[in-house]
């Protein structure tokens, strides 16, 4: 039985160059299961994913980072690529609203390179987490425990490695953020 969200409303934070896989999948599955998705970015108006080896779809910002708080939301999904997390990073507010869900205790899910912008946050020490493979010295350095597995769960932190592994994340990201 799938998880209800219904009464979940739920922050994907993302910059132009994310993968569009990691983002379309997983919004589905949240919006399948009622979850209520709002799309955050660095500006208002559209942000553009990457599909495959080139650019994607454009997809419209329901809100810029400068007007949310983590307590508007229930759970935050950071899809991977390379430009967006590595665009994420840098910012002040991403990284502090990012860790907002930490420290109110809300769940988060990133998959691929989405762990870049948790890297940030300086609240991975100690978690058990994947990635892409990449980034897998930049995790252990920041002093997280690296496992090569599909999903990872660790306190309410869903972590992932790869498109390949959507159906899994998605399974899983669905369950921790109905708790």
């Amino acid at each position: 039985m799938k998880p209800d969200l219904s009464n979940k409303k739920v922050a994907v934070v993302i910059a132009d160059g994310f993968e569009q896989s990691e983002f379309e999948k997983p919004v589905e599955a949240l919006e399948d299961a009622g979850a209520r998705v709002e799309v955050v970015s660095l500006k208002d108006g559209k942000v553009k994913g990457w599909k495959n080896k080139d650019w994607g779809d454009e997809f419209e910002v329901d809100k810029a980072i400068d007007e949310v708080r983590a307590d508007d939301y229930d759970a935050l999904l950071l899809p991977g690529g390379v430009m967006s997390p590595d665009t994420l990073r840098w910012n002040e507010k991403v990284i502090a609203f990012v860790k907002e869900f930490y420290t109110g205790g809300k769940p988060v899910a990133a998959i691929c390179h989405g762990p870049w912008t948790l890297i940030e946050t300086g609240m991975v020490k100690g978690r058990r987490m994947t990635s892409y493979p990449s980034i897998r010295t930049d995790l252990v350095n920041a002093g997280a425990s690296w496992e090569n597995e599909e999903v990872v769960i660790d306190r309410g932190l869903v972590t992932s490695r790869s498109p390949k592994d959507l159906p899994a994340f998605c399974e899983k990201m669905l369950e921790a953020f109905s708790k």
